[in-house]
């Protein structure tokens, strides 16, 4: 058998052909130049059943189809062979059903689509289109300003150099001392050792040993500390080698014989460091953390007459440290909470300057009107 079999539809017209998968493979004709089915000889169905079975090896896909086709009389095997006509009509239009959806999706999604990078990208349905990422809100440190320590008033904002893991000791100083005016000479010179110390030391480590070192230091009384014994302190096995350098114990106690000098000719060390500064503290109004010197030329100008005078261990720098622990300078952030408090204070000490300087006026003017009197009597007792 050279031809695949050709049959007639059922549903569409005589004039009509469709073409048929025969048994032997794809080759196809017309449907009305082919025979009816049932007027084949037995002998041609014979050889129909053994090309079938070839094509079963061939096309394992073929055989549930083709099965049915192959039947021991001629009758069965024509309606067996509309059945599979019907079915393959049924296919056909179900096909054609289908292309003609996919054809108008197609239209559709091409609307939606865009040109992106050089090629068309389909616009997905509203129901899969991502969602916009809403951010969640992030806790941004300020630049100048830092959160309070442990232990401490939430509502209280701080300079940035104090942070939620600042030292106990440390957050204390900053609240209580640091940049407060300092007017006494002891207290004086305690800072400007400590800020000396600081070249070694750190100031949470130097607050931490603060009781040790005034016991060393006799509670930093520059007349006391200048008549300290030298070899003593600087043991080996002492207290005081076992917090500083011997370099720097010899500088402190070398400091202290000076600052006594200065006291005489002063007649305190307030006197001779406030005059630098006019007896004012100077107010920087710094916003951040990073516009903070670490030494100014006022610092420049105390530390040479310091060095002039023969001190130890008083750059700029450790001169300027000292300036604004002890309120020579407020250097304190203007968002936190201790400027305003330093700037009140200073203002106090001003005020209190005042009336003490105008007392003091008033007490030379009465000294001065009793000694007139005390003349005036005296000539007149003369006379």
């Amino acid at each position: 058998m050279s031809g695949a079999t050709r049959l007639r539809s059922m549903n569409v017209g005589d004039s009509e052909t469709r073409l048929v998968l025969g048994p032997a493979g794809n080759k196809t004709g017309s449907l009305g130049s082919r025979k009816p089915a049932s007027k084949l000889p037995k002998k041609k169905a014979e050889n129909m059943v053994d090309e079938v079975s070839s094509a079963k090896e061939k096309k394992p896909q073929q055989q549930v189809l083709l099965s049915s086709v192959v039947t021991s009389s001629p009758q069965s095997y024509t309606a067996s062979v509309s059945s599979v006509l019907r079915r393959h009509e049924q296919l056909l239009q179900s096909n054609l059903s289908l292309n003609a959806s996919c054809s108008s999706d197609a239209s559709t999604d091409s609307f939606y689509s865009r040109a992106s990078a050089g090629r068309l990208t389909r616009s997905y349905s509203l129901g899969s289109r991502r969602k916009p990422n809403v951010s969640k809100p992030r806790s941004v440190a300020s630049d100048g300003v830092s959160e309070s320590p442990p232990n401490c008033s939430q509502s209280k904002k701080r300079c940035a150099w104090v942070t939620p893991n600042t030292e106990q000791c440390y957050a204390t100083f900053h609240d209580e001392e640091w940049g407060v005016p300092v007017h006494d000479d002891k207290k004086l010179f305690e800072l400007l050792v400590l800020s000396s110390i600081l070249a070694e030391l750190a100031w949470p480590a130097i607050l931490s040993k603060r009781h040790i070192f005034r016991e060393v230091f006799a509670d930093f009384d520059p007349v006391a500390v200048s008549k300290l014994n030298e070899k003593k302190i600087m043991a080996p096995g002492s207290i005081a080698s076992s917090l500083l350098s011997e370099l720097k114990l010899r500088a402190t106690i070398e400091n202290a014989c000076l600052i006594s000098k200065v006291i005489d000719e002063f007649g305190s060390f307030d006197k001779y460091i406030w005059s630098f500064v006019n007896q004012k503290p100077i107010v920087s109004r710094f916003r951040y953390a990073r516009q903070v010197p670490v030494k100014t030329p006022k610092a420049e100008g105390i530390s040479k007459d310091l060095v002039r005078r023969g001190l130890r261990g008083v750059g700029p720098t450790v001169v300027y440290s000292f300036m604004q622990v002890a309120g020579l300078t407020n250097d304190h952030l203007i968002s936190c909470f201790r400027f305003q408090d330093c700037v009140v204070a200073a203002e106090k000490e001003e005020e209190n300057g005042i009336m003490d300087n105008n007392a003091k006026q008033k007490e030379s003017d009465n000294a001065m009107e009793s000694n007139l009197s005390i003349a005036i009597d005296d000539l007149n007792f003369s006379e």
